[in-house]
């Protein structure tokens, strides 16, 4: 298969995408390697978090997050989307669940009960709401450092996903605002991904720095921390797109849109390691370039992804962005980020 072929195949995939030649034979199919598949029973919902997290969840109440519960089911272009796939309601689909509303199980059923909340970035909270919370049995500011480190670690085993498990819920960021799913895409005519980056996105409307600022001063992520989320989502990004190549079935929008994305994300992560020279970095660049961007090649692209998880996951755990300075030409500019936080 040429890449003539590939732009030949839709005149319309062909427009959006005239500079495709350099993608070879590349595209994808179904669900690309999902993120984490939630246990929708142990989800508690926002009102839950709501009760200790009372200046984060007034600024959730002002975020696209939380509107998508009511705004979504009204908008039109969701609706025909929906009417494409044979949907009989946007709140009854999974396709549409998992990503845009927090949803409970009952009786079997998976019910919507708000927006992308806080269990849908920290994981559900039943097994380790309580213990995230309790301060080890004594007040707020009484805990000794080991007993601090004992109840983190144990919200954790337990699932939660912590703000300093930054791949973690990047994955989750990217699992949806990259819209790996060939047949929403393809059929649905969902639009296949957004413009999104770590650092923009989540500097914007949706930050919520004010737990240790007592809810008064929403501070947004120290410069060390931007270095890192943006070298941790330009990898997850790769990760991502390379896993939805994997899955790619057809030739059409989808797979062309998303091989796109992937040569770019190489491009990306290859400039970040020229300028920071790190192993991780350099293994990562290597695993994201050394599988082919092309049909029927999901083994090849998979062990790629993991490659990348594993290599990523260590950066997180060894770098804390300030030896990351190199990079700061490259970092959003504050204009860049996707409006402004409720307070």
């Amino acid at each position: 298969m040429s890449s003539i072929s590939l732009i030949r195949a839709s005149s319309r995939v062909s427009a959006l995408i005239p500079a495709l030649g350099l993608l070879g034979a590349l595209l994808m199919t179904g669900p690309a390697a999902a993120q984490t598949a939630w246990d929708h029973a142990k989800v508690v919902g926002p009102t839950e978090c709501a009760e200790c997290h009372k200046a984060e969840n007034e600024v959730w109440k002002g975020t696209h997050h939380f509107s998508t519960f009511t705004q979504l089911p009204r908008k039109k272009s969701a609706n025909e989307i929906a009417e494409r796939m044979g949907l009989r309601r946007i709140k009854a689909d999974s396709l549409c669940l998992d990503c845009h509303f927090t949803t409970v199980e009952q009786g079997g059923e998976r019910e919507p009960i708000a927006g992308v909340s806080c269990e849908s970035c920290h994981a559900p909270g039943r097994d380790w709401k309580k213990v995230h919370s309790t301060y080890s049995g004594k007040k707020k500011g009484q805990e000794s450092a080991q007993e601090i480190a004992q109840r983190w670690a144990a919200a954790e085993k337990a699932g939660m996903i912590r703000p300093k498990n930054m791949y973690r819920w990047a994955k989750n960021c990217y699992s949806c605002h990259v819209v790996p799913q060939e047949k929403l895409v393809n059929v649905g005519k969902h639009e296949a991904g957004s413009d999104f980056e770590l650092v923009a996105w989540s500097q914007g409307e949706i930050r919520h720095n004010l737990w240790y600022n007592d809810g008064k001063v929403n501070e947004p992520a120290s410069q060390n921390t931007k270095r890192l989320m943006y070298v941790v989502g330009q990898a997850v990004e790769l990760e991502t797109a390379l896993r939805a190549v994997g899955k790619a079935t057809e030739k059409a929008a989808y797979a062309v849109t998303m091989a796109k994305r992937a040569q770019a994300d190489r491009a990306s992560v290859a400039k970040l390691a020229g300028l920071l020279r790190i192993p991780e970095l350099q293994e990562i660049s290597a695993a994201g370039n050394g599988a082919g961007l092309k049909l029927n090649n999901n083994g090849e692209l998979s062990a790629a992804a993991d490659k990348i998880a594993a290599a990523t996951q260590r950066l997180v755990a060894k770098y804390d962005g300030s030896s990351f300075g190199a990079i700061d030409s490259v970092l959003p500019p504050e204009s860049s980020y996707k409006g402004r936080p409720a307070r």
